[in-house]
């Protein structure tokens, strides 16, 4: 029992434990707080919409989110976007669409169920307009990259001059938590480039965290449902221990009492 406990309660601390992580590069990735940390975290509504915004307003421009439609903005876990809100956020992409009566293609608004508007046609079109670089698909990137959203914020925020003693190539920029220290995305982030509407500072540390959340959720959308299903199996296994152990000891019970009145009456005898 005490083993068991012991295993449990480690568990549940070891995953809120914070550090500095290396990414395999030789690169310190500093741990952020998040609300979303396990092992009982959750998405904060306001942060995801926060982050929805910059994505819309910046990330969007260049980067995709294939796996994602409109509709994902408003179901429970995530944003939590209204059924207005969803709707008029569609709205504001144009979808190609057809062909109609006439063969033709046609522009539209988007619906709830589209998926979210690629900012390219195809990835030769991406690739020209960044000289030559790929951005690429942001659906699962909390997830794909070493790091997670800690690695996402220290990327946004990490843009930095470039030491005397290294040589940047061409069209490329300084970044402290890239690998290699140098990547082909300009600084995307800019106090003040997006406007919040809550009371949140715009600054760029409050814009990274915020996408970095809303990436996190992208990647994760059951992220929520996961940490309870979790909680309700350690509860399940830890009742389900101390009932065994509580059985073990009335099913043992007669046969040690029978051992201990027949060692108890050897004594006697001698």
């Amino acid at each position: 029992m005490k083993l068991f406990a012991a295993v449990a309660a480690l568990a549940i601390a070891l995953p809120g434990i914070t550090h500095a992580a290396d990414d395999g590069h030789g690169t310190a990735i500093e741990a952020q707080e998040w609300s979303f940390g396990p092992p009982f975290g959750h998405f904060d509504r306001a942060q995801l919409q926060r982050g929805y915004k910059v994505y819309q307003f910046v990330c969007a421009n260049c980067h995709s989110m294939d796996l994602l439609s409109y509709r994902n903005l408003g179901q429970p876990g995530g944003p939590q976007f209204s059924e207005a809100a969803v709707k008029a956020l569609a709205a504001q992409a144009q979808i190609s669409d057809g062909p109609n009566d006439k063969g033709e293609m046609f522009l539209r608004p988007a619906k709830p169920s589209d998926r979210f508007k690629a900012p390219y046609a195809n990835e030769q079109a991406a690739r020209n307009a960044n000289g030559g670089a790929y951005p690429p698909d942001l659906s699962v990137m909390a997830k794909a990259r070493p790091g997670g959203p800690d690695y996402l914020y220290a990327l946004m925020t990490g843009y930095e001059e470039a030491p005397h003693d290294m040589k940047m190539s061409k069209g490329m920029h300084y970044n402290a938590a890239f690998p290699g220290h140098q990547i082909a995305m300009p600084k995307p982030l800019s106090d003040g480039v997006v406007e919040y509407t809550d009371g949140t500072e715009p600054t760029v540390k409050n814009y990274a965290k915020d996408v970095s959340a809303f990436l996190m959720w992208a990647a994760e959308p059951t992220l929520e449902q996961r940490y309870k299903t979790g909680a309700r199996i350690m509860i399940f296994l830890i009742v389900f221990a101390v009932i065994m152990f509580l059985a073990k000891r009335a099913v043992w019970a007669p046969i040690h009492r029978r051992d201990h009145a027949a060692q108890h009456a050897a004594k006697t005898d001698t």
